[in-house]
């Protein structure tokens, strides 16, 4: 269950996995209160009509509909929850540090901009992780690895 702030914070998630018993509800509204985070963040996760009436309402949506409207990446049995997170967790530490970094800031900053705007950005190298991975060592790792056939080990620099 995840509610009020705890909804707030499921939306600064990059990526929700939920258990086919979750559900999500944001009741500020029946306490005269403003749903502030969720109020920015929600309509731009899932459909504006479905955001809007969870903010207007604060009705209950369960894992279905969450999962439905784009909201949950995946729904799973209660006791297959932390098995499939962790698989997760472990794919994403495995990979390259740099990039994620540059995947997350680059999607932060074309939040604001143009397609245009933001693609000149990123091959400029105007945004620091993407300039950052492309002076790395991690680049030239990823490149050789790829031409090798082989894993590419990841140092971060």
């Amino acid at each position: 269950m995840a509610v009020g702030g705890g909804f707030e914070l499921a939306l600064s998630c990059d990526l929700i996995y939920a258990s086919d018993h979750s559900s999500f509800a944001l009741p500020e509204i029946r306490a005269g209160a403003l749903a502030d985070a969720a109020t920015i963040k929600l309509p731009k996760r899932i459909p504006y009509h479905i955001a809007m009436d969870l903010l207007l309402t604060g009705r209950w949506m369960d894992v279905s509909e969450a999962h439905r409207c784009g909201l949950v990446n995946e729904v799973l049995p209660k006791e297959k929850l932390e098995e499939r997170v962790w698989k997760i967790a472990q794919l994403l530490a495995s990979g390259p540090p740099l990039v994620l970094s540059a995947i997350k800031e680059t999607v932060r900053v074309a939040e604001a901009l143009s397609f245009q705007d933001a693609m000149n950005r990123v091959t400029r190298r105007q945004i620091a992780t993407v300039d950052r991975l492309y002076g790395s060592e991690d680049t030239l790792e990823g490149r050789r690895a790829f031409a090798d056939k082989r894993d590419p080990i990841w140092r971060g620099r």
